[in-house]
């Protein structure tokens, strides 16, 4: 099969928040000077773009026969993705040093803490930490090379956790060098293993703006290679 184009990746949803995302749209101011830019200097440009996206759409997150249908909504730093069945929001508050996860309810807004970050996502191999975007913020980073993902001339970052209250020991980031979308993470436990990867399959135009259509989230048992769950963040309209 032939692997769909990314036509303009300043567009895109990501991980944006694996921010599904998580992975929304993804822009980016465009790095592409010589010498490199610092990994500080590209998750600052990232950071700063994503925070500034205006966003209203239908999602969900599929794994197996499971279906678990969103609504995703953005305004300037705050992001919420809200389920039914039971009821229930997340929203994450992008800030300049740091960002917050909170659970919404009728009654109060908790903040999401670090204890709970490893905590599934409906059952999914998403967790409350993938969406927090923690990694976003880490200081210790290098610029690790450069890779081709998906026809993307992409930046590779190497990042490491400020401390234990993380599930990842380091994370690997490839962010695309002219658009700055988020292309693939890989978290590493505490052992140095691989234990998930989160990787954009393909986009979508909607009203002239390029969005996420499909993102995998793969859950690895680390030291072996052997996927153990896949679950798809999928967008629509």
């Amino acid at each position: 099969m032939t692997k769909p184009m990314l036509p303009d990746p300043r567009h895109f949803f990501g991980l944006r928040h694996w921010t599904f995302v998580i992975f929304s749209s993804w822009a980016f101011l465009s790095i592409a000077a010589e010498p490199p830019p610092s990994a500080k200097e590209i998750l600052s440009s990232v950071r700063l773009m994503q925070s500034q996206q205006e966003i209203d759409l239908q999602g969900q997150l599929r794994e197996n026969e499971k279906v678990i249908p969103f609504h995703l909504t953005q305004t300037g730093s705050v992001i919420r993705y809200t389920f039914t069945n039971p009821d229930e929001a997340l929203q994450l508050r992008l800030g300049e040093n740091d960002s917050r996860l909170e659970e919404v309810n009728s009654s109060a807004v908790e903040k999401i803490t670090p204890a709970e970050f490893d905590h599934k996502v409906r059952g999914t191999s998403v967790t409350y930490e993938d969406l927090a975007l923690k990694f976003l913020y880490w200081q210790n980073g290098r610029v690790a090379g450069e890779s081709l993902i998906r026809t993307r001339n992409c930046w590779k970052l190497e990042l490491k956790a400020p401390s234990r209250q993380s599930q990842y020991s380091n994370v690997f980031l490839w962010v695309d060098k002219e658009g700055g979308a988020l292309m693939r993470m890989e978290g590493y436990d505490w052992n140095g293993k691989l234990s998930k990867r989160f990787e954009v399959v393909s986009a979508q135009k909607i009203e002239g703006r390029w969005f996420l259509k499909q993102m995998r989230i793969k859950e690895i048992i680390p030291g072996t290679g052997r996927v153990q769950a896949r679950t798809y963040l999928e967008i629509k309209k």
